[in-house]
């Protein structure tokens, strides 16, 4: 995974696996944090195994406010946050707004779809079943 995430472009650097952070005395850990030369800012990821539940846009909020508190140098900017699912509840990203708290949520595939549908949104007849299979 961290190999496909800096295929992602140019200036991504890997910092750390499983950041730890302490809050009130509770440790919590985020999947990967890269740095963004290009953007001048951390990238907290956090990957999930099943479908979007609203629940983890707290806690990436939660995540981007303790590194911008604690781990953002000067001249950097505010950190942003992807979530990778295995399957996006659209709707809910949308009310819940992400994009205005830096958080974007992203569906990941455990197979490439057909040579027909590389480059574009899984075609219709591709749906999450065939991708299991």
């Amino acid at each position: 995974m961290e190999t496909f995430i800096l295929e992602l472009g140019k200036g991504f650097a890997f910092m750390e696996r499983q950041k730890r952070m302490i809050i009130d005395e509770e440790d919590f850990y985020l999947d990967l944090l890269f740095y963004n030369r290009n953007l001048k800012r951390l990238v907290a990821i956090e990957l999930k195994i099943g479908k979007f539940e609203a629940g983890f846009k707290g806690q990436m909020d939660l995540y981007l406010k303790w590194l911008n508190k604690h781990e953002r140098q000067e001249g950097e900017k505010e950190p942003i946050g992807l979530i990778l699912c295995a399957e996006t509840n659209k709707e809910q990203v949308e009310l819940l707004e992400m994009h205005k708290d830096k958080i974007m949520v992203a569906e990941y595939w455990t197979e490439m779809p057909p040579k027909k549908g590389v480059g574009k949104e899984a075609p219709p007849t591709f749906n999450r079943s065939q991708r299991e299979n």
